[in-house]
């Protein structure tokens, strides 16, 4: 039995998991939070693995959780030192994910020397995309110099949920058009034509695409500069008020929360339903241009904490919109399990390697 620690690393969070390979057992988990923070026992992400691996002995591989691996990592790799310089380099397109990625990674190589350590990029899944699929209108050098491209997020969630709908529908995944919805508080759709990423909604960064819980996805990119300039604030706060006010949250005026703008507009809040109008008409438009993309769909799947459990919204996003095809795709409820994924990784990187 392979032991595998599946670590997501944050900013002042370390999520765990243990898993028993290959057979894919969870043996344990938890989260250790409020690290570095004012009155926090942990003072940092070595403390806080140092408590997390007093509970588990022998652990003979480590999956980290890396959100960009641009286009260097086009599939999970063994750490190496070379690896965690471009995990630095990395950085300047992901400043808010992998640093805290790397710091998870360097306590684990401290406090576990000698035990392999596996990246898994969030990414790694969309390097199959075409380039007039990755590249933006804007001048080529800006791809070419400054990596300036679409990437895509959530990779591994898509990836698991696709192909847990083949083991469902018993029919291999190379012979499936998928439509993947990850729906939480952060949202993407990807359209995975015979196994591969073909689009994904988002782009170079986690905001473009379908409005989320407190982003606002695509908008019209000369609102940017009229923004700045008509509120007169810096890049920084508009950064900060396309990532953290807009949404569902900017929208509403309540809460990025589903559960409790369900109750509000049903309660007959307008700005509730208008914010759910916006949010599953995004959705709706997605996965409309995924089966244009596709010449197709067999199956749309719905997963994360909105696409399992608010029906309302898978029923809203799909209503009417394959009426013209003969054959209705099904439609799937997968709950996404990223770290099983990361473990399965993980395992084959390690059996590769000896």
């Amino acid at each position: 039995m392979t032991k595998i620690l599946v670590i997501n690393s944050g900013s002042s969070s370390i999520k765990y998991k243990l898993f028993a390979m290959p057979a894919g057992i969870e043996i344990s988990g938890g989260v250790i939070e409020r690290i570095g923070e004012k009155g926090s026992a942990v003072p940092d992400h070595h403390a806080g693995l140092k408590i997390i691996l007093e509970k588990h002995n022998s652990v003979s591989a480590v999956g980290h959780r890396v959100v960009h691996g641009a286009e260097k990592f086009q599939r999970p790799v063994l750490i190496d030192q070379a690896v965690i310089r471009e995990i630095k380099k990395c950085s300047s397109i992901a400043p808010l994910h992998n640093p805290a990625n790397l710091m998870g990674i360097l306590a684990c190589k401290k406090l576990l020397p000698g035990v392999p350590q596996v990246a898994v990029f969030d990414t790694a899944f969309h390097h199959t995309l075409a380039d007039y699929a990755y590249t933006y209108g804007l001048p080529y050098e800006y791809y070419k110099k400054y990596g300036i491209r679409k990437y895509g997020f959530h990779g591994t969630s898509h990836e698991y949920v696709a192909m847990e709908a083949a083991r469902i529908l018993r029919r291999p995944l190379e012979k499936l058009k998928i439509i993947t919805c990850h729906l939480g508080n952060g949202c993407s759709i990807t359209a995975v034509h015979y196994g591969k990423s073909v689009d994904t909604s988002m782009g170079f960064t986690p905001l473009e695409g379908l409005v989320m819980g407190t982003r606002c996805g695509d908008i019209d990119p000369a609102l940017v500069g009229y923004i700045m300039r008509l509120k007169k604030i810096n890049s920084e706060a508009l950064d900060d008020l396309m990532n953290k006010a807009s949404g569902l949250k900017g929208i509403s005026g309540i809460s990025n929360d589903m559960r409790i703008l369900e109750k509000k507009a049903a309660a007959g809040d307008s700005r509730a339903r208008l914010a759910i109008d916006i949010f599953a008409y995004r959705i709706k438009k997605y996965i409309g241009a995924y089966t244009a993309v596709m010449g197709g769909c067999d199956v749309v799947v719905f997963t994360a904490g909105i696409g399992e459990h608010q029906a309302m919204v898978r029923k809203r996003a799909c209503a009417g919109i394959f009426s013209c095809m003969k054959k209705t795709p099904k439609v799937l409820v997968i709950p996404t399990n990223e770290e099983l994924m990361i473990a399965r990784q993980t395992n084959k990187v390690i059996k590769n390697n000896h």
